[in-house]
């Protein structure tokens, strides 16, 4: 069993491995990092699997490559021995009066256990941990989450369970609906959680032990003392990739995975990539939205998944709302907007705006049709009779807005309203919008997890086209997911399509274009070819949907079909933000 270790270190006291036991006798570890002497400092507490221990510099090669070239200023602020992926650096944190507080989850890292990520278990042991932090010696009682993805993520369920130190959340770029934006996008099995978990977690999980990374600094596994043989390991993890190509319907299972919104009624910052399709972009509008808290804020920027959580401009942002919240401090986020959005140009170009709410109020919501004969997409809308068709291996069909003389800006929840048949009963419906120059050369962006994406993605499974109406909007549908309902062979069915939420400034002279096709988008076909790059990035990052299991090719292999006439006027419905 490892023993906690205590030190003095670059100006901070550390504890190594501090014991945290939980309400069944199991034992979490954590690093507590914070200001020498005795006075009681607000917590910054974290928790998950990637192990507290693993230097971000060796296990994540490709992504600190990456952020130290968007965020050169990392270097001259630290030594960044102490970073850890997707959670703030003590060395940034402390001098500045906090605590930093990383555990490693049940069953990952330096905590024995068995893994069951983002599982009823994981959220009772994070809400122990907030409440063992608010009651020690060095602490004031005042807990604050920050952290990236994971997290971010576990934010939400932790808060539903209101832990009476808890005082602010800071989600960044997380997701906050375990079915719709992590398992299953439209209902359709993303490849992701298989890939990352055996990537990220199993590669640290407890037991791992002397075949896994080192600690730079103490010397020790980062992934436990003991070393586990490959049956152990198996039996003390949860199959949860196996969950979700199992479950194809949202059931008790996932709803246990996502927050019980109505309860998160602690302060909150929100903070969403546009360029976050797969994962980061649509759980912090809706989580946001849907949070019963009277104090929330929503933060939208672009570039890298980490850029922002690092760069002056993120860690500003952060410290100025943790100091209104854990310290009390005049800190000026009392004049904070309710709303702060990054506005999108091409050339990865932004403009920080204040708005007051989200959708916003002054948006014109533009329907614009599609147009068989000529590809493109209209106000007007043509009627046709006709139809079209497109095999789904393919690149699909483009439908273009029309040349404008003037700046055009999109920003909001983005939706499309299809007539589609299938040659066998379903049908995959990929969406993505994409931007075009005067050229017709396609316009990229840096994403979260791809440094080539389109301007917005959205999926549906034609079977899963059931609408929640008490929750469905017309510029967001809202799909139920709770049964099938096969589709008839050569017979049209009406879809309602959600495009997660984006922000886009089509210049003069530039077209939008809809691409609707049968499987993932892909800028190219070539890889971006980014150095230690841990999979292949061709514009949706890892988020791909390939699994045959939930995608036969006898099903969904086939040709789809569009339909046009004067009941069946395909479109979709734009927010446009008058000048």
């Amino acid at each position: 069993m490892e023993q906690m270790k205590s030190e003095v270190r670059d100006g901070m006291q550390i504890e190594w491995d501090m014991p945290i036991t939980m309400s069944d006798g199991t034992v979490l570890r954590a690093d507590v990092f914070r200001p020498l002497g005795q006075e009681k400092y607000p917590v910054i507490i974290t928790y998950g699997p990637y192990a507290k221990g693993l230097d971000f510099r060796e296990g994540y090669k490709s992504q600190w490559t990456r952020v130290v070239k968007a965020v050169p200023e990392i270097l001259e602020t630290s030594s960044n021995k102490y970073q850890n992926w997707e959670l703030v650096d003590p060395e940034v944190w402390v001098p500045d009066g906090y605590i930093c507080l990383r555990v490693d989850s049940r069953g990952a890292g330096r905590s024995p256990g068995v893994i069951d990520c983002w599982s009823v278990q994981e959220t009772q042991d994070f809400h122990e941990c907030i409440e063992w932090a608010g009651t020690q010696a060095w602490s004031n009682g005042k807990v604050g989450v920050n952290g990236i993805s994971y997290y971010a993520m576990n934010q939400w369920t932790v808060a539903a369970t209101q832990p009476k130190h808890l005082a602010a959340l800071c989600i960044w770029e997380g997701s906050s609906d375990y079915y719709r934006e992590l398992c299953r996008h439209g209902g359709i099995l993303c490849d992701f959680l298989g890939d990352w978990y055996r990537r990220q977690v199993v590669s640290v999980q407890n037991g791992v032990g002397d075949r896994g990374a080192k600690n730079n600094i103490t010397g020790e596994t980062v992934a436990g003392p003991l070393t586990l043989s490959d049956e152990q390991l198996e039996k003390n993890r949860a199959n949860i990739d196996g969950e979700a190509l199992e479950r194809e319907l949202l059931d008790d299972y996932y709803r246990a995975r996502t927050a019980d919104f109505s309860k998160v009624k602690v302060p909150l910052l929100s903070s969403a990539n546009w360029g976050g399709q797969g994962l980061h972009t649509r759980g912090n509008f809706e989580g946001y939205l849907k949070a019963a808290s009277d104090q929330k804020w929503l933060e939208v920027h672009g570039d890298t998944h980490f850029t922002h959580f690092y760069s002056r401009y993120g860690s500003t942002l952060q410290k100025k709302f943790f100091d209104h919240f854990l310290k009390g401090e005049k800190s000026g986020w009392e004049n904070q907007p309710k709303v702060s959005l990054n506005i999108r140009r091409p050339g990865e170009q932004f403009e920080l705006r204040a708005e007051n709410e989200w959708p916003l109020a002054r948006t014109s919501w533009t329907p614009y049709y599609l147009d068989p004969l000529h590809l493109n997409l209209s106000e007007a809308g043509a009627v046709s009779e006709t139809t079209m068709s497109y095999e789904t291996q393919s690149d699909g069909l483009t439908f273009l807005t029309p040349v404008r003389d003037q700046d055009v800006e999109i920003t909001g929840p983005v939706a499309a309203k299809l007539w589609v048949s299938s040659d066998t009963n379903d049908a995959d419906l990929f969406l993505a919008l994409r931007l075009y120059d005067p050229q017709n050369k396609e316009i990229a962006f840096i994403g979260s997890n791809d440094p080539r994406t389109p301007i917005a993605l959205g999926w549906l499974r034609a079977s899963h086209r059931k609408l929640d109406l008490a929750q469905t909007k017309p510029y967001r549908p809202w799909h139920t997911h709770d049964e099938k309902m096969p589709l008839i062979p050569g017979q049209p069915v009406e879809l309602d399509i959600e495009i997660w939420p984006t922000s886009i400034v089509i210049p003069k002279g530039y077209r939008l274009g809809l691409n609707i096709r049968g499987k993932d988008y892909e800028y190219d076909g070539t890889d971006a070819g980014v150095a230690h790059a841990p999979y292949q990035m061709k514009g949706v990052g890892p988020f791909w949907h390939r699994a045959t299991k939930d995608r036969s090719m006898e099903v969904f292999g086939g040709k789809n079909t569009l339909h046009f006439s004067k009941e069946m006027r395909p479109y979709l419905l734009l927010p446009v933000i008058p000048n």
